[in-house]
């Protein structure tokens, strides 16, 4: 677990804090080389000693506290990771007072302690491809800014955005041959009703509904896991016929589920489908 402290903080837009982390982190953490590369923020009660707890710091460490007391573990994606001026950027979707990530995040006040583990991350855009597809909602945006930073000036793709309201569209370096279209949502993603939600998300739509450019296309598809692999990872993996080793598609929350049952979800569908490819082998 490595030990960072909240350097400064900053409203991206009305639902997206900014928050960048400093001190001695970068003692232990290296950064990821990939696009996506995301951390696991350890959210620890104000009242606990972290000092006297067994070091060096990992989850082992709380084991012995009060289920009330043991840290709450929220993953979130890495905005930037600058190594020679050690300071690590997240940009945190915030929704009220809901969840543990943004409240934490409109709170936050410089020297105040972070702890994270990790980085991991599996995806980078591939300039092998002849076209890039990235789709997301707010939770995926700051993973999509960075694949567009990272992409040749000479690069051909598509991108769609699922936000809340015009004032959630914020500035992208895509390049010129990148078209980026923001699809407005009409309200948090938390409290839209079904028929703006999951399956009737209008960024099915939108990418459903919008022009297949020729070529191979690599594929970064993350967000609501309805939208995402119940309806969009069908449409790109089978009708659309692009393989697995040029699409990452996966769900980064669910409605009505905390990060904890939302891992079990996925868990269950995991095995659910690993069956299923089973039983047609066999």
């Amino acid at each position: 677990m490595h030990t960072f402290e909240v350097v400064r903080t900053e409203h991206i837009t009305s639902h997206m804090i900014r928050v960048v982390l400093g001190g001695k982190g970068f003692d232990t953490f290296t950064p990821s080389e990939f696009t996506d590369s995301y951390v696991k923020l350890i959210f620890v009660d104000d009242d606990v000693d972290v000092a006297a707890l067994p070091h060096p710091l990992t989850l082992d460490s709380f084991a012995d506290l009060p289920a009330a007391k043991k840290p709450v573990v929220r993953t979130i994606t890495v905005r930037r990771a600058d190594a020679d001026v050690r300071e690590l950027t997240v940009d945190i979707a915030v929704h009220g007072d809901h969840g543990a990530a943004g409240p934490w995040a409109a709170k936050a006040t410089p020297g105040q302690p972070a702890y994270l583990m990790g980085p991991s991350g599996a995806y980078s855009p591939d300039p092998a491809a002849d076209w890039h597809l990235l789709v997301g909602d707010e939770t995926a945006l700051p993973a999509i800014s960075v694949a567009l930073e990272a992409l040749p000036a000479n690069a051909i793709g598509q991108v769609f955005i699922e936000v809340a309201e015009p004032d959630d569209e914020i500035p992208l370096a895509a390049p010129d041959g990148v078209q980026v279209n923001w699809i407005l949502r009409g309200g948090r993603a938390d409290l839209v009703g079904e028929e703006r939600a999951g399956d009737n998300s209008p960024l099915v739509e939108a990418v459903r509904t919008a022009h297949w450019l020729p070529g191979q296309v690599h594929a970064f598809v993350h967000g609501e896991a309805q939208a995402v692999m119940h309806s969009l990872r069908p449409y790109i993996r089978k009708e659309r016929g692009v393989d697995a080793k040029w699409a990452s598609i996966s769900g980064y929350w669910r409605r009505g589920r905390t990060e904890e049952t939302f891992r079990q979800w996925k868990k269950e569908l995991a095995a659910a489908e690993s069956g299923t490819q089973e039983g047609l082998s066999a």
